[in-house]
């Protein structure tokens, strides 16, 4: 088990206002996994695919949407920074 953590940035009420409850509840639950991953979450997700780090997109009910997130080893976090939604 990782001691990695997740966090929104800027902000909760920035990223998820406004999107159903189970969407929010489906993005914390990716960050949580995210976070136990620790350093391998720089290789989760997708873009840019041939190396690890940097922003990086992870998909939500099938396409329905997507985050992007953040793996900054320094501070041992994930950062979800952006959440689409299309449903």
């Amino acid at each position: 088990m990782s001691d990695w953590k997740w966090d929104y940035n800027p902000s909760a009420e920035h990223l998820t206002g406004g999107l159903p409850v189970g969407v929010v509840a489906e993005v914390e639950r990716i960050a949580t996994e995210l976070a136990a991953l620790g350093r391998d979450s720089e290789l989760a997700g997708s873009r840019p695919e041939d190396r690890p780090g940097g922003l990086r997109n992870f998909p939500l009910f099938g396409g329905r949407g997507f985050l992007q997130f953040l793996a900054v080893p320094g501070h041992e976090c994930v950062y979800i920074c952006t959440i689409v939604w299309f449903g």
